[in-house]
């Protein structure tokens, strides 16, 4: 086979070595390309949503879900040690981690162990969240992404742009380019064939891995099965051909049974690509019995803390009812217009507004400024298969930003606060900005205010009459 192998991921633009947010956003804007695919991926997932509602009772869907995920949330530390238990019993291991830095120093030791030098990889989440592939490379492996989105955004060198459709902001071009400087050769540039070529390239990995790493959507406390749902059968080749399964889960990823788990594997494809039923669910408990023919000789379920625990029982632990199926993006005009790369988090959209800051902490730009990116239209909220308040737990998220901007903010809000506290205060600021609108304003419109309100209008005219004429 000619040209070079697949893998080796380019270094990543991850938050901390990007552009500010709103230079991202600007170039995101100034893009046309990129407009347009995400336009057309927002409309097809509508389609499929509608169809999906004229078909099945989808309202009373979301409230069974919705109080699935609440129970689930609230009973954590008790459906975890249950898991755990069953894992156990099945001939699985369980590691229990806090942070990014301990799941990868786990994953790299056990691949340090086992002699291992070629890890396969599912798309996964949780992984991009403490940036796996970067620590096994550093730790000399050599990782491969088998998820046809995945693959082309490590060949790409970029973080996933949605939840379920990583490389949606490309085109077939785009790809078709990165394919081509992989492999050293011309390629044709239809759809199927770029698939073909994909396949080609990634059907070595599956028979030579020494690890296969994956996600897991849920996982039932009940018999101590992880359950993946998928749309390639990558996941069920990663999971199944190499000696060792390594499963990375968010701690809040487990329901208490089969009852729970067949209502979320249903109404997750529902909400993520429109469709009753996903191409592939795999279920997978514990590593292969003596009398299988296949599957991994070792099952190692990694779950993740990464500040999950600290979120719950707060005013913001409905985030953790989260099923990762990326609908809020899809409805979010603000998503739909500068797409997840903007974001520069591997969780984008309304979700990744809200979970990147409480789970990194609410220090420095990065995080204080993602929960405003959002007009709190609610959207997110209507579309969200939980009923997760998204609007709400934005405005919560902002409230706790802690930037210079934003203390300068509020301290202009408590001034305009207390004058507004008296009828006089309120009278005199009414007067007083009635005649400066009149005089600073053209036509009926202010382009640019003085001082505090420069801000504003640096992103948004100000009628000075109303309605606007």
């Amino acid at each position: 086979m000619s040209g070079a192998r697949p893998g080796g991921r380019r270094p990543v633009a991850y938050p901390d070595a990007v552009a500010p947010l709103r230079e991202r956003t600007r170039e995101a804007l100034a893009d046309s390309g990129l407009g347009g695919n995400l336009r057309t991926a927002a409309a097809s997932w509508a389609a499929g949503r509608a169809r999906v509602g004229a078909e099945y009772p989808f309202a009373e869907m979301r409230l069974r879900a919705r109080e699935i995920r609440r129970g689930n949330v609230r009973a954590l530390p008790e459906l975890l040690d249950r898991l755990e238990a069953r894992v156990r019993e099945a001939g699985g291991v369980v590691a229990r981690v806090g942070d990014s830095e301990a799941a990868c120093r786990y994953i790299t030791d056990l691949a340090a162990a086992r002699g291992a030098s070629l890890v396969a990889k599912s798309k996964s989440m949780a992984t991009e969240e403490i940036k796996l592939n970067e620590a096994l490379e550093e730790a000399g492996l050599r990782v491969v992404e088998t998820d046809l989105g995945e693959w082309i955004l490590q060949l790409a060198g970029q973080h996933p742009s949605h939840i379920v459709a990583p490389a949606v902001h490309l085109n077939k071009e785009q790809v078709r380019e990165l394919f081509m400087a992989e492999s050293g050769h011309e390629l044709p540039t239809g759809r199927e064939a770029l698939v073909a070529h994909a396949r080609l390239r990634l059907r070595e990995v599956f028979a030579a891995a020494d690890i296969g790493v994956s996600g897991v959507n849920i996982a039932v406390a009940e018999t101590g099965t992880i359950c993946m749902v998928e749309n390639e059968g990558n996941g069920r080749l990663v999971t199944a051909l190499p000696r060792i399964h390594v499963a990375v889960m968010g701690m809040e990823r487990v329901v208490a049974d089969w009852e729970e788990a067949a209502h979320i594997l249903q109404i997750l494809p529902m909400a993520a690509i429109g469709d009753d039923a996903a191409g592939y669910v795999n279920l997978i408990t514990g590593p292969r019995a003596p009398d299988e023919a296949d599957g991994p000789a070792e099952f190692h379920l990694v779950i993740l803390d990464g500040g999950r625990s600290a979120l719950r029982g707060t005013d913001v632990e409905e985030v953790l009812d989260c099923i990762r199926c990326g609908a809020c993006l899809y409805s979010c005009p603000m998503w739909r217009s500068v797409g997840g790369q903007a974001y520069g988090s591997p969780y984008s959209g309304p979700i990744g507004a809200v979970l990147t800051p409480l789970l990194e902490g609410m220090r420095g730009e990065r995080s204080s400024e993602m929960p405003f990116l959002s007009s709190i239209c609610g959207a997110c909220h209507e579309a969200c298969p939980v009923g997760i308040p998204l609007h709400d737990l934005l405005v919560r998220v902002r409230a706790r930003s802690r930037t210079a901007t934003h203390r300068r903010d509020r301290m202009r809000f408590r001034l305009w606060s207390r004058a507004w506290s008296s009828p006089l205060g309120y009278q005199a600021s009414r007067v007083a900005g009635r005649i400066g609108l009149r005089l600073l304003g053209r036509r009926g419109w202010l382009r640019r205010l003085p001082g505090p309100g420069a801000d504003w209008t640096g992103q948004r005219d100000l009628p000075t009459r109303w309605p606007p004429r």
